[in-house]
């Protein structure tokens, strides 16, 4: 016969505490915001972003000029300051410019004192093509000789006559990537040859206050962005693309890790330069509030010269209705109640 087991009364008091404890606590959360179902996790009220000269890109023609107004109606304020755009790459034609894409923007920034205009230009034709290593070199190479000095002289003479001389102009962005064909990796001595050329002719331009952003991709990617730095005495900011990728990966992890968000800001302090973070969005992780305010308040310590929020789906927050969680997050930062100018 099974004997007849007793629990000692402070036995089952301790029992029946650590199942309440079970019971009542809140589910595990995984890696980027998200919890074990899944779910998005909402994130605490968020603060206001101050002094931080913010802007959305929401399309390179007129018609994403036009989109400026209706972001700053859904936020509620007058928070943007920034209007982002790129050159098309696809011709030597489109790089330099033409007045269908600078005449809107010279007239959103009239508007109002103070507006900032960035402009990214590709370094090469065919930029999306996927060209060969060797064909990017060879380009590379042409570039620091001076063959494509006319088409950048023509650039910067169109920025001046349009009223966008004091522009920030980010060449060859996301150079330690394979994405563009301006990619450093085939050949960083002639990339960094390259681009000292390209500043040197843009500045030649006369009326001309031109800045030069160098903004690599978040991370090691193809090649250490390091390595590609062309030098102090031609770039102005330090800048850096940041989207939520890959899966699975933390903010905390985006911060520490190798050419990571930290690696970033030391790397400008010590070559005495201001960050920007010009793109960055939700991306490989979903509606994830926790990287937005993780990047909200990064904003916030490292005070950039400005940060732009890529604004189409999977990206977007105003553009994208998948993410409302993280949409909530920045309304709050550049919202009507955070004030700023």
């Amino acid at each position: 016969m099974t004997p007849h087991l007793t629990w000692p009364r402070a036995a089952l008091t301790v029992l029946l505490a650590a199942v309440l404890v079970l019971l009542l606590a809140p589910e595990p959360i995984a890696p980027g915001g998200r919890d074990t179902g899944g779910r998005a996790v909402r994130e605490p009220e968020p603060e206001p972003l101050p002094g931080v000269p913010s802007g959305f890109f929401t399309g390179s023609d007129e018609a994403g000029v036009r989109r400026i107004a209706q972001v700053q109606a859904w936020l509620g304020g007058d928070a943007l300051s920034v209007g982002h755009t790129y050159l098309p790459g696809d011709r030597w034609s489109n790089i330099e410019g033409h007045p269908a894409l600078f005449g809107p923007w010279a007239r959103w920034k009239a508007e109002r004192p103070g507006r900032l205009f960035v402009l990214n230009v590709p370094l090469l034709d065919r930029n999306e093509e996927g060209l060969p290593d060797a064909e990017v070199r060879a380009g590379l190479r042409k570039g620091a000789s001076g063959a494509f000095d006319g088409h950048f002289r023509v650039l910067g003479e169109r920025l001046v006559e349009h009223g966008l001389g004091d522009a920030v102009l980010v060449l060859g962005w996301e150079m330690n990537g394979t994405t563009y064909s301006h990619r450093c990796g085939p050949d960083p001595t002639a990339w960094k040859a390259y681009w000292r050329r390209v500043v040197g002719v843009l500045r030649e331009v006369p009326g001309q206050r031109f800045r030069f952003d160098f903004t690599p991709s978040r991370g090691l990617d193809a090649v250490a962005w390091p390595s590609c730095y062309p030098g102090d005495d031609v770039v102005d900011i330090i800048g850096m693309d940041a989207y939520d990728q890959p899966a699975g990966v933390s903010f905390e992890e985006q911060v520490t890790e190798e050419y990571g968000l930290e690696h970033h800001v030391r790397f400008a302090a010590a070559h005495g330069k201001p960050v920007s973070y010009p793109e960055w969005g939700l991306f490989r992780n979903g509606d994830n509030p926790v990287y937005v305010r993780g990047m909200l308040d990064w904003f916030a310590a490292h005070r950039p010269v400005y940060q732009t929020v890529t604004d189409y789906c999977p990206h977007g927050v105003w553009g994208c209705a998948d993410n409302p969680e993280s949409a909530r997050i920045v309304r709050g930062a550049l919202g009507a109640s955070s004030d700023r100018s």
